[in-house]
């Protein structure tokens, strides 16, 4: 019997002109995949271009994390825009990650939605369609990660590329969908290392006090919470310790 495989994937390139956010570079060292913002929720063009180069220079594999233009609430909040708002904001924020990464040699492997914009997509099967579609517009083939929900299972029955991930570091409600903290906290790395084990296994525990269905092949730790590399490095370490082989989907076996 093969080992079980599944992706780490970190939020990063989420500071911002002076103001410094999270530790991307000791972070790179025990991810596989990293997710960059894009400049609406954080993140900036400088700061980008960075995270971009720290990435390639770890070997992971790099996607784009757009999110709602709100600086101020740091993409956190839901914005009442329309379905064609949205999809104009991922393009125009894939574009712009996707000039920076080529001018250093990096190809955009996937686009994973950011904050309250992730929530609103994993809730609308038809704007998850409409985006995952006019993503193969940008670049034929590279997939829309978000959780595994009735909207994924849409973008999938449309033929469309997806991978299924969710976050180790969060609540989950009762439908499976992540609780979004406004701002993340200290957490204890050995409890988000449980769940993170629990998800590998294809299961997760909600805030109801039930065991749901969690077909994920990618984990995510959150690059703002205060303690983000302990936990990253605590979530590898366990996953290995049960099994588990942590390595990217978007990488070929020779590059990890």
């Amino acid at each position: 019997m093969s080992a079980r495989v599944i992706d780490i994937n970190a939020d990063a390139g989420e500071s911002f002109g002076r103001w410094s956010l999270g530790d991307d570079a000791r972070l790179f060292e025990f991810v596989t995949t990293t997710n960059i913002a894009c400049g609406y929720h954080a993140g900036d063009p400088a700061t980008m271009r960075t995270a971009v180069v720290q990435a390639r220079d770890a070997g992971i594999a790099v996607g784009a994390h757009p999110g709602y233009p709100d600086l101020l609430g740091f993409g956190r909040r839901a914005l009442p825009d329309t379905d064609s708002d949205v999809i104009d904001y991922i393009a125009y924020q894939v574009g712009a990650l996707y000039s920076i990464a080529a001018t250093e040699g990096v190809e955009l492997t996937h686009v994973k939605p950011h904050g309250a914009l992730m929530g609103r997509i994993c809730r609308s099967p038809e704007l998850a369609v409409a985006i995952a579609a006019q993503l193969q517009t940008i670049r034929p083939g590279i997939p829309l990660m978000f959780a595994p929900t009735a909207a994924f299972a849409a973008v999938r029955h449309e033929g469309l590329p997806a991978i299924p991930e969710n976050a180790a570091d969060l609540d989950f409600d009762a439908d499976g969908i992540n609780i979004v903290e406004p701002r993340p906290q200290w957490k204890d790395p050995e409890t988000v290392a449980a769940r993170a084990v629990e998800l590998a296994f294809g299961s997760v525990r909600t805030t109801a006090g039930t065991t749901i269905a969690m077909p994920v092949e990618s984990i995510c730790v959150h690059g703002d919470r205060p303690n983000a590399v302990d936990i990253a490095a605590t979530v590898r370490s366990r996953l290995t310790e049960a099994g588990v082989r942590v390595r990217s989907p978007f990488l070929k076996a020779h590059q990890q």
